[in-house]
């Protein structure tokens, strides 16, 4: 077999491979005699097959097995023989002729393929005892803790139906259809459905409507559809409700102790508070820990520049490209309202897609040198999470898992990319900075996070701004059009 390279230009490469018709035919017949004693062909005793018969019977089948054989084997050897490493699967091509494939299948015409592909850059690490980063730490304060204990305790909370009108933060039970130009559309109706007067979950004007009414009211309510409402074709509408208020009820006294504990399905109050104590450490670590890693990101871009395999910043990039076309084409919202044109937005997420590349090749090679692995377990944690998300899908998941070996990838990715994070950390200078909860969270409002990143690449302020307040919200139900944020109950 000759293997020859006929590109070689920056981290390109192209291979060209030829095995002689001679190593053809010889595989053929080593293949041939394995099944000489095996098959049973009519007017031939077993293993009197004439071999010329068998080649006349078999040999073109042999020969297409082993030219998929060597296409699927050879090119890896091909690459560790070289000491490359392929930055995608490798494009093999060969001849589309059709003479020529059947000279090559009857062992009459050498069988050549060529492989190209692109090289994964030889990245030479430098030492880390040079990143510095600053980590913010919140200290809890018992007034925080007793502040969410009491929104849990409000959302918890019972109510009682009472005489006469509704006033804001009662408690109405109603039927509703809405309607544009007289005529109801989809999600706009509902019956039963509990509002407290003053929650802000209805869209503007809706609650405010309501105060005043009691039990046995009919009401048209007449109210605009923000214009960024995430239903198109309610956006920016004005839509009329009939509604029926069927009962009024006041909200009882909230009193924070373990009756209330045991409704939740808790133990004691101080048992709520530990938990709601753990909740909020968990989303100030979660942001410092975006933050630092953020820096180290930052620095490491700084500290490796070296040319980015193509292939790869194109799927990236075309990854976020799609996001980013989607998320414009669902708010109904153009460049222009983002203050950018088409053409720098690309030009600014070609350069964050090259960026992600890199880093991703930096982070894979310092991961690889201090033998940083994704266990089994962690893999099985990771996957049982995403079942978690899609209830009733589980089988569908799972399925999709065992039969696209990339997706097990894209679970694995992120996983391997924290641990080598965690890796950096205990070989860099970190320093700790206690700050407030809002020193914290100031710098979110005007930049994309890293994780949102992901998703949908940086936005301009007032989107990033956007983005970040919808993100703790849940989307809106199907049967609730009126709605403009999901309910807060159980939210906490």
């Amino acid at each position: 077999m000759q293997v020859i390279e006929t590109l070689a230009e920056g981290l390109k490469r192209e291979i060209k491979v030829v095995i002689p018709a001679k190593d053809m035919e010889v595989k053929m017949n080593e293949r041939l005699a394995d099944v000489k004693d095996k098959v049973r062909i009519n007017g031939f005793r077993p293993g009197k097959v004439p071999a010329a018969h068998l080649k006349k019977v078999y040999g073109k089948s042999i020969m297409a097995d082993l030219v998929n054989e060597i296409v699927r084997e050879q090119p890896t050897a091909i690459l560790a023989e070289r000491g490359e490493k392929s930055a995608t699967q490798p494009e093999i091509a060969m001849t589309e002729d059709k003479d020529e494939a059947e000279q090559i299948l009857a062992a009459q015409k050498d069988f050549e393929f060529t492989l190209s592909y692109e090289v994964l850059p030889p990245i030479e690490l430098k030492s880390n005892k040079g990143i510095k980063i600053t980590r913010e730490v919140v200290d809890i304060s018992e007034e925080e803790v007793n502040e969410q204990v009491l929104k849990v305790a409000e959302s918890a909370r019972s109510y009682e139906t009472k005489k006469g009108k509704a006033a804001n933060g009662d408690r109405i039970t109603m039927d509703y259809v809405g309607k544009v130009d007289g005529v109801a559309f989809e999600g706009g109706t509902d019956q039963g459905a509990e509002l407290v007067l003053g929650s802000g979950r209805f869209i503007p004007g809706f609650e405010d409507q309501l105060v005043g009414t009691k039990a046995g009211d009919e009401k048209t309510i007449t109210v605009t559809f923000p214009a960024d409402y995430p239903a198109k074709n309610l956006a920016g509408q004005e839509a009329t409700f009939d509604v029926s208020v069927k009962d009024v009820a006041a909200p009882a006294d909230v009193e924070i102790n373990d009756e209330l504990a045991k409704k939740l399905g808790l133990e004691s109050a101080d048992r709520l508070k530990e938990i709601v104590r753990g909740q909020i450490e968990s989303q100030y670590g979660s942001m410092t820990r975006q933050k630092v890693k953020r820096q180290i990101l930052d620095q490491l871009d700084e500290m490796y520049k070296f040319e980015t395999p193509a292939s790869l910043v194109d799927a990236e990039y075309n990854g976020i490209w799609n996001q980013v076309a989607n998320d414009l084409a669902q708010s109904g919202k153009t460049f222009e309202d983002e203050d950018t044109t088409e053409e720098k937005a690309r030009e600014e997420y070609k350069k964050l897609a090259e960026r992600r590349v890199r880093l991703g090749l930096v982070l894979s090679e310092i991961g690889e040198k201090a033998g940083v692995e994704v266990s089994e377990d962690e893999m099985q944690r990771a996957i049982y999470e995403q079942l978690r998300q899609y209830p009733g899908q589980e089988k569908q998941i799972l399925d999709f898992f065992r039969s696209q070996p990339g997706a097990a990838a894209s679970i694995r990715a992120p996983i391997f990319e924290e641990k080598v994070i965690d890796h950096l950390l205990t070989e860099i200078d970190v320093t700790d900075k206690k700050v407030t909860k809002e020193e914290l969270l100031a710098d979110e409002e005007g930049e994309a996070s890293e994780k949102e990143a992901k998703k949908a690449a940086p936005k301009k302020k007032a989107a990033a701004k956007a983005e970040a307040a919808e993100g703790e919200e849940a989307a809106p139900k199907k049967k609730a059009a009126p709605k403009k944020k999901a309910s807060e109950e159980g939210a906490e």
